[in-house]
């Protein structure tokens, strides 16, 4: 008997110290918050599909998450390709927590619960904003004004769309019109927007909101005839300059140069970007299906990544992240570390005027002219000027490789 309860001891003792079962997501649609700059309130769609999978939905968009840390009744939602992470305690009403960005020291209040509403619906719209509107950020600020266009399709209450400024585009909006009021959300991992206005039949005055560390107000006039600078007018090589030179690592540590063998007799596409940019993920799912398919026809395309990653390690290790995501083949080589600072990174490339955006794509012949460079990128969230832009481009390579 004696040895009988020494053993059920040991049991009870083992079982104590046995580590304590995590918790998990149950699945659902969630609506999610980030609380920003006022108190706003950022909201977006998440639908758990299981304990290692969920749906970011953002109009069109939807973006598939399967990297997941549970740690006792917590857990840790990665986003693909970019750092950003979600780190939340699961209660029994979703989850709390925050959104981090740690190269950027970057901390946003996150929770969540069960829900199928992204923006709150309690009157119907009073103003119509289906169209093109003409549009200027901070317009009493000298050096930090921009112009930009304002593209929505407007369904009762429902409003999706984007702003396209000169250097790429907002991506995917969706919000709401209630009464005269405009509410528009995204959140992709990088970058969590939220914008506020005031409408009438041919205005909107409102604030633009990213994250916590940065808010700005706009203005816009609806204009369904407005445009925006041509993106082959903005960056160009300085006068007595001919060619695009570089020399930087891949991640192997093996410095590549357009004098290269790998690119001699080679069309050649250089994309100036950085693995934290929504617009170069955009840019580069699509000029990795597009190398794909002419990568035998005398087409090179490498990547010049400007990255904020503190160190090289990191650094390569973000860059590895988006190649395996998007299954890119060309390489991609370490320009910067540290910054995505675009004074910096024009300092590696002196012969342009200037880098005024991630993306920046360099179309460069069989002899190695430079013959256009196109700034930022018009992404699918931009309808038919993403259309536009993918026949130009095929058109214009096409004729780059029969010379």
């Amino acid at each position: 008997m004696r040895f009988f309860f020494i053993c059920l001891l040991v049991l009870i003792g083992f079982s104590s110290c046995k580590k304590k079962k995590e918790n998990y997501l149950d699945t659902g649609l969630y609506r999610a918050v980030l609380t920003v700059q006022d108190h706003q309130e950022l909201p977006f769609l998440f639908e758990v599909f299981n304990d290692s999978l969920l749906k970011i939905y953002n109009a069109e968009e939807v973006i598939t998450v399967d990297e997941f840390v549970y740690q006792n009744d917590s857990v840790i939602i990665q986003t693909p390709v970019f750092e950003g992470y979600i780190k939340a305690k699961i209660t029994a009403n979703g989850l709390n927590g925050s959104y981090i960005k740690e190269s950027y020291d970057r901390v946003v209040p996150f929770s969540a619960f069960k829900s199928n509403t992204r923006f709150d619906q309690k009157i119907k719209a009073k103003q119509q904003i289906s169209g093109n509107w003409e549009t200027v950020f901070s317009e009493n600020a000298v050096t930090e004004r921009y112009i930009a266009k304002g593209i929505f399709k407007q369904k009762g209450n429902l409003v999706t769309g984007t702003f396209r400024t000169t250097t790429g585009d907002y991506r995917y909006l969706e919000g709401i019109v209630e009464g005269d009021s405009l509410k528009l959300s995204t959140f992709d991992g990088a970058h969590a927007f939220l914008f506020t206005a005031k409408v009438t039949d041919s205005t909107m005055m409102g604030n633009f909101y990213s994250g916590l560390h940065w808010k700005e107000p706009f203005t816009a006039k609806l204009n369904n005839h407005y445009e925006l600078p041509s993106a082959e007018d903005l960056t160009f090589l300085k006068e007595g300059y001919h060619k695009l030179d570089f020399s930087f690592p891949d991640k192997n540590g093996n410095l590549m140069s357009l004098s290269d063998n790998y690119f001699k007799d080679k069309v050649t596409i250089v994309q100036i970007m950085g693995t934290w940019c929504p617009n170069c993920l955009d840019e580069s799912k699509y000029l990795s299906r597009f190398y794909k398919q002419y990568k035998n026809q005398n087409l090179a395309v490498v990547a010049l990544a400007f990255e904020v990653a503190k160190t090289k390690e990191s650094a390569f290790k973000g860059i590895g992240r988006l190649q395996k995501r998007l299954g890119i083949e060309y390489p991609i080589l370490l320009a910067q570390i540290g910054s995505e600072d675009k004074k910096l990174a024009h300092k590696k490339l002196p012969m342009l005027n200037h880098i005024i955006s991630f993306p920046t794509t360099i179309f460069i012949d069989k002899k190695g002219s430079v013959r256009k460079i196109h700034t930022g990128f018009n992404g699918p969230a931009t309808g038919q000027k993403f259309i536009d832009f993918k026949n130009d481009f095929e058109q214009f390579v096409a004729q780059l490789l029969k010379e």
